[in-house]
């Protein structure tokens, strides 16, 4: 039986070139996405033999449980990996965020992935050498100006990353996170705003290699798997010259006639 991967976020951006590699690569792929008709699109582009799909509210537990559920019965209660790639961004001065939105943010962002995680561990339980990645950002590195409440939530998935990939190893289920500057995907290219640190480091990372990372980290079993050299470098530096992180976020990330 092929190997099986959930993915949330999965109608555009990162989810979709990570189903389009894994499906590449003869895993069953479950596409799972608020935009139906974006993975409908997709799953007609897989084939009905290799995933299914449907519409998912990751904030939502009884829509989580429906799409797990439909999953389960494609898979005969295996998944092999569990991808949480749903997140939403929204860029500026926290001031001008409203309260609306950076609940939002903490609402898909974190108590998604937590929704999914509880969802998904009776079938990742069942499944040998079974995996969980969650997306997680550069800016988890240290509180990012202009992404505050985005960063925040970076930062919980990094320690819930790191303190399940502990709690589950009994389990035989790895836990880790996907550490990433700004990507090229719809979310940060149409932002309404763009935050200083977009404008000064650019999104140059593509989806495609995201993807190929989310593929290589379900193999190489690490915690953290940091994608580009900026990033690695910024962490370097960090961890060399710790008491100048928080220059050097300033320094990329703020300007003082950000709006």
């Amino acid at each position: 039986m092929k190997l099986s991967i959930l993915i949330t976020g999965a109608a555009s951006g990162i989810g979709k070139e990570t189903a389009l590699y894994f499906a590449k690569n003869n895993w069953f792929v479950g596409l799972f996405d608020l935009n139906k008709e974006g993975v409908t699109s997709l799953a007609e582009q897989i084939g009905p033999d290799n995933c299914c799909s449907g519409q998912m509210d990751v904030t939502n537990p009884d829509s989580v449980r429906a799409g797990v559920s439909l999953f389960a019965k494609e898979t005969g209660g295996q998944l092999d990996l569990l991808f949480n790639c749903a997140g939403v961004l929204f860029m500026g001065l926290h001031e001008n965020i409203g309260l609306e939105n950076q609940k939002k943010t903490v609402d898909i962002n974190l108590m998604g992935t937590l929704n999914l995680i509880h969802a998904c561990l009776p079938l990742l339980k069942a499944t040998k050498k079974a995996a969980i990645i969650n997306m997680s950002s550069a800016s988890a590195v240290y509180g990012t100006p202009e992404l505050a409440v985005y960063s925040a939530t970076k930062h919980a998935i990094r320690g819930l990353s790191e303190a399940l990939n502990i709690e589950f190893e009994p389990m035989d289920i790895h836990v880790s996170d996907i550490m990433v500057s700004f990507v090229a995907t719809p979310m940060v290219l149409e932002a309404d705003h763009r935050a200083t640190s977009l404008t000064r480091l650019k999104a140059g990372i593509t989806p495609q290699i995201v993807a190929q990372s989310v593929f290589k980290a379900y193999s190489h079993r690490k915690v953290h798997c940091q994608v580009g050299g900026l990033l690695k470098l910024l962490i370097f530096s960090t961890h060399l010259l710790p008491f100048a992180k928080r220059f050097l976020i300033k320094a990329i990330g703020f300007s003082k006639t950000a709006t």
